[in-house]
């Protein structure tokens, strides 16, 4: 062990410190003379990358230092085995970057002596996992009726199942059959599970893998672990191989200017090596999912790989209400729930999300015994906007929260192309003081018009107007920061991608590839569709201030108000256009 002054200074060794001349040696000579008992005061400068040493016989001499592990482990057992006096002379600049040198590299020796002796002879010292992790199931139960809200996807994927089921009729012909089918579609909407009823219908083994287990930092050893995967459907054939997130071992391959990734690389190859060797009567059939298919190898997606290529899409109104029955088969609903508005309701979610929901719900109903549509509802609010907050507000905060939220939902009630006014509550909730819900009229999901978007912002801009019309310029709050996010995302689309800007013009680029004069025309035009948005609905709330004060009013008392209330408040308006529920 050693000490270092509180100075941080190294208290003068006589011996080494008066003028001499010190004789050149080898770290190798300086380490063998400590461990041989031959070296009495060592003077360590890793600023200079040297070190300065005296031997028992009084012959001074330097050595270069190098930062090695050996020489750390010699230096640290210096003065408790070898009887060696270390001084090292710190500045405040390196004590930090010394001592963490001296404790990786210590930890590190300590570590791989450890892992060496108790790997024993021929055994494997860091335990590296030469297997992927695999799951083999002999008996799926999942079928096609399980899978709802994809229709589209599991017809495209049934002649499979019918060549799994008799392939003989397919040798007969000629045909081939797609080697593989890649699935690709946002989380949650249901690839796992497509996968999984596949091989049940088809009844045959289903070998399932993560990309990302492929993956080690150990070049080689992925491309092991695909051998291993492949092997096992070999041996379990007909089969179906599964390999979510395909897009970790799949990016596209190293070019010249690129950096490397040799493991990646040798992974993906040892991949299409695999599935080139399918022979015209091999009965695997691999199928993989991602939701990242833009950035895949080319290779991959190439006939006789991945022939197929389904998209699996969000269901729609349909699919939901498909989706939820399956979910609901085992759950006590009340006579008030309905299905059909639960779907309505829920555009953009995903089946996974729809299940979160229903399971929210079911949790929700244990003390009532059976899932009501207040129950549903509560469920709903929760998984989109988060738990209700036990804070207790203010009637100040109140009130202004019942301003906000009253502005928006006065503006979503009065746009002629928007979206139905459902709910609109000023409990606290996640993040947020309060929140409007509203219903997609359509199915439209990703085709908007260009009033449907202005309608969007005005929307969005309903709550700060609301707060100045009442409040004044200089008394609004922070409120709408997450509303001004949402209107400059909607209006640097409209501009940048969507053509609607008649000085911009029709394009859909992306701003890295814009010249700095385009730009400015660009945030120009993104200021003029904000303001005039703007000022159209200060115009429409002032217009309509007496009802915006009456449905403030009504939500500081109920807390939570439909969408029928702000509907019948708004059909008396004399501002058109006035679109009625």
């Amino acid at each position: 062990m050693f000490s270092v002054p509180k100075s941080f200074q190294a208290p003068p060794i006589h011996i080494i410190s008066r003028p001499t001349v010190y004789e050149e040696r080898r770290l190798s000579e300086f380490i063998t003379g400590v461990k041989r008992k031959k070296v009495d005061d060592v003077l360590l400068k890793p600023n200079q990358n040297k070190v300065y040493f005296s031997e028992t016989n009084g012959t001074m001499n330097v050595a270069n230092f190098i930062d090695r592990p050996e020489l750390w482990k010699v230096l640290i057992d210096s003065n408790t085995n070898y009887d060696v006096d270390l001084t090292i002379p710190f500045t405040k600049a390196d004590i930090g970057s010394v001592f963490i040198t001296f404790g990786l590299s210590y930890a590190i020796i300590t570590m791989m002596i450890s892992q060496m002796k108790n790997s024993g002879p021929g055994g494997n010292p860091f335990n590296l996992n030469n297997t992927v992790e695999l799951e083999m199931e002999d008996d799926i139960d999942t079928r096609f009726d399980d899978v709802q809200g994809i229709d589209a996807a599991k017809e495209e994927l049934e002649e499979i199942v019918k060549f799994l089921r008799a392939p003989e009729k397919y040798f007969v012909t000629g045909a081939k059959i797609p080697k593989g089918a890649l699935l690709t579609g946002k989380p949650g909407t249901g690839k796992t599970l497509l996968a999984r009823a596949i091989a049940g219908e088809s009844s045959v083994p289903f070998i399932q893998c993560s990309g990302s287990s492929f993956i080690e930092m150990f070049v080689g050893l992925g491309a092991k672990r695909v051998r291993d995967v492949f092997e096992l459907a070999r041996k379990n054939e007909p089969c179906i191989v599964f390999i979510d997130e395909i897009d970790a071992i799949g990016k596209q391959r190293s070019v010249n200017g690129a950096p490397a990734n040799d493991e990646r690389d040798q992974t993906i190859n040892q991949l299409l090596t695999e599935m080139d060797g399918f022979d015209n009567k091999a009965q695997i059939v691999v199928i993989a999912a991602t939701n990242r298919v833009d950035i895949l190898d080319e290779a991959l997606l190439r006939p006789g790989r991945f022939d197929r290529k389904i998209q699996v899409n969000l269901p729609d109104v349909h699919g939901r209400e498909k989706i939820l029955e399956v979910h609901a088969k085992n759950k006590n609903l009340g006579e008030d729930v309905s299905l059909r508005d639960i779907a309505r309701q829920t555009t953009g979610f995903s089946g996974a999300d729809l299940a979160n929901l229903m399971n929210e719900a079911a949790i929700r109903s244990v003390d009532n015994g059976e899932i009501t549509q207040e129950i549903v509802e509560n469920a709903y609010q929760r998984v989109v906007v988060g738990a209700k907050s036990r804070t207790v507000i203010s009637d100040r905060r109140k009130t202004r929260v019942a301003y906000h939220e009253a502005g928006h939902a006065l503006i979503g009630a009065l746009m002629p192309e928007y979206d139905e006014v459902r709910k609109v509550s000023i409990i606290p909730r996640g993040d947020a003081g309060g929140v409007t819900f509203f219903q997609p009229m359509t199915d439209d999901v990703g085709m908007y018009t260009k009033e449907y978007l202005l309608s969007q912002i005005k929307v969005a801009l309903g709550g700060h107007a609301a707060e100045e019309l009442f409040y004044g310029k200089d008394r609004v709050t922070t409120g709408a920061t997450s509303d001004f996010s949402q209107v400059y995302a909607i209006a640097r689309q409209m501009v940048l991608n969507c053509g609607f800007s008649t000085v911009v013009g029709k394009i859909n680029v992306d701003e890295r590839y814009i010249s700095t004069t385009t730009m400015r025309l660009v945030d120009m035009e993104i200021k003029r569709i904000v303001d005039e948005c703007y000022d159209e609905v200060m115009k429409l709330l002032r217009a309509n201030k007496g009802k915006l004060e009456q449905l403030k009013d009504i939500l500081i008392d109920q807390e939570v108000v439909d969408g029928d209330v702000v509907y019948e408040m708004v059909a008396s308006c004399h501002v058109p256009p006035i679109r009625k529920k």
